[in-house]
C-alpha cells in the first residue's frame, strides 16, 4: 500500500512539474532527449566498429568522412530540428563552453599517446597542446564570472584548435605516416569520432547564438 502511495505520489509530481513547464522548455526538453538518444546509439556504433577494427581496415578517408558527417549531420539538426535548436539555446554559449572541459582529458590521452610514440609528435604538439588550451580556457569560463567576452573568446580558440587538429590530423592520414594509424584504434579512437564532431558543432552554434545576441534577436 505505501509503495503504491510513493508510486502516484511520483507520477502526480512529474504531472506537476510538466504542467508547469512553458511550451518552450518542454521544446528543449525533447530535443535534449532526441539529441541525447541518438548520439548515444551513434557513440555506441561507432565504438563497436572501432573495437572491432572496422576504422582501421578501410581508406582513411573514410574516417576522415565519418566525422566531418557526423558534425555536419549535428550542424544540420541545430539549424532545421526545432526542439534541438530549442535545447542547444537552452543551453547558450556560456553552457555550450562548459562542454569542452573534457578536452583536458582527451589532451593528456594525446600526450600519453605521443610519450610512448603512439602519434607522430607534430600532431601531439598541435592537437594535444591545443585541447589542453581549450580545455583550460572552459574551466576558467566557469570558475570566473560570467563574462560574454571570456565565452567568446574560448568558442573561438576552441574552433581554431579544432581546424588545427582536424587539418593536421587528415593530413598526415593522408600522408600515410605510420603511428597515425592508431588514431582509428580505441580507446583513442573515441576522440575524433565521437568528441571532435560534437565539439565543432557546439562551436558553430555558439558562434550562431552569440551573433543572435549581439543582434538582438
Amino acid at each position: 500500500m505505501s509503495q503504491h502511495s510513493t508510486s502516484q505520489t511520483d507520477i502526480d509530481a512529474y504531472a506537476s512539474y510538466v504542467a508547469k513547464q512553458s511550451p518552450d522548455e518542454r521544446l528543449a526538453e525533447r530535443g535534449g532527449w532526441i539529441l541525447g538518444i541518438a548520439f548515444t546509439l551513434y557513440s555506441a556504433l561507432v565504438t563497436y566498429l572501432a573495437a572491432i577494427g572496422f576504422f582501421a581496415s578501410i581508406d582513411v578517408r573514410f574516417f576522415a568522412a565519418t566525422v566531418v558527417a557526423t558534425m555536419a549531420a549535428l550542424t544540420i539538426s541545430y539549424f532545421t530540428v526545432p526542439s534541438i535548436r530549442a535545447f542547444v539555446e537552452r543551453l547558450g554559449p556560456y553552457g555550450l563552453a562548459t562542454f569542452h572541459i573534457w578536452r583536458i582529458g582527451a589532451a593528456l590521452g594525446f600526450l600519453y599517446y605521443g610519450s610512448q610514440g603512439w602519434l607522430p609528435d607534430i600532431f601531439v604538439s598541435l592537437a594535444g597542446w591545443g585541447d589542453m588550451l581549450a580545455g583550460v580556457l572552459a574551466a576558467i569560463v566557469i570558475i570566473l564570472p560570467r563574462s560574454p567576452r571570456l565565452v567568446a573568446g574560448m568558442h573561438i580558440i576552441g574552433f581554431a584548435d579544432f581546424i588545427v587538429a582536424v587539418g593536421t590530423g587528415l593530413t598526415l592520414q593522408l600522408l600515410a605516416v605510420p603511428a597515425m594509424a592508431n588514431i582509428a584504434l580505441l580507446p583513442i579512437a573515441l576522440i575524433p569520432l565521437v568528441g571532435v564532431p560534437l565539439s565543432g558543432a557546439s562551436h558553430i552554434a555558439a558562434f550562431h547564438l552569440i551573433w543572435k545576441q549581439r543582434q538582438g534577436q
